[in-house]
């Protein structure tokens, strides 16, 4: 059965399967040997990423040797209509060698047979380097279908000014965090400890850093929790804190945000490693410098738990018949420190692939903050619990920001999100278990 035009039962088994072997955490990968027939790793890479400073990566990389050219095509996000001009290229035979997805889209691409396994092309020895958990976002069965490019921790970032203005400490359980926030409160009723985003809800890494597994498999088949009882501790805490007015709901990354940023009315924001360059952005103009930090999230028992944030994977796309020339690039610009410099300071990306966060620290915009923000995205990154994502994320992402919005409470959001992707993979097929 052809699985290049839809996401089907069967293709989004294999992709089960493989996020069982996954969150049991023996997603290592098999030792290959390439055959003495392969094809030369030589002449030219088409390279899409939405990635901000990419074009700069594929320049340093065309400079560093001459066998292969890499060409790069900046694409939009996915929010943006990038996947499905991806899924659309590659349907015609007209997609690049190597391109950029996030982990919560790649088990979709997989399932619908869009990816070539990276196994056979790259070493094992480099896939055999990343943590585990991170590694089983982008292995499937027996295969890996990426190499992970970020891995993006949960953590906050705080004013610590206000902070220590309201007199506490940065919090270490969330229990501590709605003290902060009354705190906050206390000293300006006009303030807010943080925001709660309507557009882009943090409720599926906040879920995951609470323990709570949304996807997972049942013999044959899928397992769809996303209102399960950890979860909905998350949602009751957050929806308590925006009723009592110490959290505010509001669209983020919006003007209106930027604006409570710079006068102190929203004073934390619950973001990934990746928000440091653009916090900077919003708030360097209001003489915020030195006033932030970043910490890793509240525990919600006394021990430490961590999510990621986001992230992406470079994979090879099933048409690419240069799999040779991309497999070389895809390996350098995911483990060399060379490519980490070329990207230069227009972010605070935490490398996936090990010793390469050194070099991240040191192109990237870090003395804007109090702390080592880099530490921080260590010691953040140490304990995650085990997660897969779902086998058609986007339609769990789009019922999530459209209930968040509509639904009366947070708890019934994710009601309404659990229903909405189990009714939306049944009609793609799939066997379903609740």
């Amino acid at each position: 059965m052809s699985l290049r035009r839809t996401l089907t039962a069967t293709g989004a088994l294999v992709v089960a399967s493989a996020l069982l072997a996954g969150c049991a955490g023996s997603a290592t990968p098999v030792e290959t040997e390439k055959t003495e027939s392969a094809p030369p790793a030589t002449g030219e890479v088409t390279f899409w990423s939405s990635l901000s400073g990419m074009a700069d990566v594929a320049a340093a990389f065309n400079a560093s040797q001459d066998d292969i050219t890499v060409n790069f095509e900046e694409i939009p996000n996915g929010a943006n209509g990038g996947y499905t001009k991806l899924s659309a290229a590659i349907e015609s035979g007209s997609g690049p060698d190597v391109v950029g997805i996030e982990y919560d889209r790649l088990p979709g691409f997989v399932a619908a047979e869009q990816l070539k396994s990276v196994d056979e092309l790259v070493s094992s020895d480099i896939l055999g380097e990343y943590d585990e958990q991170v590694r089983s976002l982008v292995s499937f069965g027996d295969a890996a279908y990426a190499l992970p490019y970020d891995a993006p921790p949960m953590v906050i970032w705080y004013r610590q000014d206000v902070l220590e203005a309201a007199g506490v400490e940065v919090p270490s359980t969330w229990d501590e965090f709605e003290d902060a926030a009354r705190a906050v409160k206390a000293v300006n009723p006009n303030a807010y400890l943080t925001s709660f985003f309507t557009n882009e809800p943090q409720l599926a890494p906040m879920s995951w850093q609470a323990g709570a597994e949304w996807f997972g498999v049942d013999s044959d088949h899928w397992n769809v929790a996303i209102d399960d009882k950890k979860s909905n501790k998350v949602a009751e805490y957050w929806q308590r804190l925006i009723d009592e007015g110490l959290v505010k709901k509001q669209l983020g990354f919006s003007d209106e945000w930027t604006a409570d940023l710079n006068s102190g009315v929203v004073n934390a924001w619950v973001g990934g490693s990746w928000s440091a360059s653009g916090l900077k952005t919003r708030t360097e103009a209001a003489g915020q410098a030195g006033k932030w930090i970043a910490a890793a999230p509240p525990t919600w028992d006394g021990k430490p738990s961590g999510a990621l944030s986001g992230g992406t994977g470079f994979a090879i796309p099933a048409d690419s018949d240069n799999e040779a020339a991309a497999a070389v690039f895809l390996t350098w610009l995911t483990t060399s420190k060379d490519a980490v410099e070329a990207r230069g300071a227009v972010g605070t990306a935490y490398l996936a692939y090990p010793g390469l966060n050194e070099t991240a620290a040191a192109v990237a915009p870090t003395d804007y903050y109090a702390n080592d923000i880099y530490e921080v995205f260590d010691e953040a990154s140490a304990n995650l619990g085990s997660w897969a994502w779902g086998p058609k994320y986007d339609l769990t992402s789009t019922a999530l920001k459209d209930s968040v919005t509509s639904a009366a409470t947070l708890s019934d959001a994710l009601a309404a999100t659990q229903t909405s992707t189990v009714d939306g993979l049944e009609k793609l097929g799939l066997d379903i278990t609740e």
